[in-house]
Formats: C-alpha cells, sequence, structure tokens
C-alpha cells in the first residue's frame, strides 16, 4: 500500500523555509507543553527548555528574511506551505481539547 501523494510545496525563498521549519518546530514543543493535552511534567519541562532554542532560531530565520528585504509574509503561499506539511493537524495540539460533557 503506497502513501498518497502530497500537493507539492510552493515555492518558498530559502528563508521562507526556514521560517516554515523553524515555526513548525516550536508549535510541536509548545504542543508537548499544553497542560490541557500534557500527561507529565518532566516532558513538558524538556519541551519548554528546547523551546528556548527554537524561539532563538525562529527569530534568527526572521532576522535574515528582514536583513535580505523580505519584509512582508506572504500569508497565503506560507499558508498551503503550513498545509503541505501537516501544521493544520500540529497546531490543533496548540489548541484546547473539546471540553468532556459530563
Amino acid at each position: 500500500m503506497s502513501l498518497p501523494e502530497l500537493p507539492p510545496l510552493p515555492a518558498l525563498t530559502r528563508a521562507e523555509g526556514e521560517l516554515i521549519d523553524r515555526y513548525l518546530e516550536a508549535v510541536d514543543l509548545l504542543g508537548r507543553i499544553n497542560p490541557a493535552r500534557g500527561t507529565d511534567t518532566y516532558g513538558s519541562l524538556r519541551a519548554a527548555q528546547a523551546l528556548v532554542d527554537r524561539a532563538v532560531r525562529l527569530r534568527d530565520a526572521l532576522s535574515v528574511m528582514h536583513a535580505r528585504g523580505e519584509t512582508e509574509l506572504h500569508a497565503a503561499t506560507l499558508g498551503r506551505a503550513l498545509r503541505v506539511l501537516d501544521g493544520e493537524r500540529r497546531t490543533r495540539r496548540v489548541t484546547l481539547p473539546p471540553e468532556n460533557p459530563g
């Protein structure tokens, strides 16, 4: 059984690609830290410690874009890239889960 073929990533500058990658890394860590979804403090602590480094990398990616004169974020293109890279599922972990009626 073969996996479904993903749509191609939109054309991105190297800096935009770096921004997307660093953003998703930070989102993944925030999802692990989310107290409404987490299971243990140690895993959350480790993710929070790693988040510091990822935030620096995210800042650096944006700094490079700005220094190169890339002053606009092309939201539609970057949004397509995030969707191809499973960004909807990955960002969902940062939000509150549905309330369990009880």
